[in-house]
């Protein structure tokens, strides 16, 4: 549980981080930023392991509301909403949150999320079902011989 609350800031963090720092060498330095790229892996190793997982199903509900609200942001502010104040991210985020939201990504990410924890088998017990054998053996009846590929017993 501890993990699905950690996991989707990391996985949001990375994403903001690498596509503010590609948008930022591509357009001041017209190079391809290495760095932005490696936040894109590791935020895409880390939603993977989110995705696809045994962790708890609320780990992936509670990231991918999270997401969806997120994603749902720049549609709200576009009819005349004001639901983000100014600053509430670090300048290196900034860039990559507003293309990842205006874009529509985050929203699918968030419904992702949300679709993968609905699944029943993320709901089971990791555990295994214990198996319980008796205490005896089974005794063997005397009307069936070891031959069980016969339709009935003959003499």
């Amino acid at each position: 549980m501890v993990a699905g609350l950690l996991l989707p800031p990391l996985v949001a963090a990375g994403l903001w981080f690498g596509v503010g720092e590609i948008l930022l060498r591509s357009r001041t330095a017209f190079e391809i930023s290495w760095l932005g790229l490696a936040a894109l892996a590791a935020s895409a190793i880390v939603a993977a392991f989110l995705f696809g997982s045994r962790l708890s199903p609320i780990a992936s509900l509670l990231g991918g509301l999270a997401f969806g609200a997120l994603g749902v942001m720049p549609t709200l502010e576009s009819q005349g909403l004001r639901l983000l104040p100014d600053g509430w991210l670090p300048v290196t985020f900034e860039p990559g949150f507003q293309t990842l939201a205006s874009s529509g990504v985050l929203l699918f990410l968030g419904i992702a999320l949300v679709v993968t924890s609905l699944f029943p088998s993320r709901w089971r017990s990791a555990a295994e079902r214990a198996v319980y054998e008796p205490d005896y053996a089974p005794a063997q009846s005397p009307y069936y011989p070891d031959d069980t590929t016969r339709p009935m017993y003959r003499e």
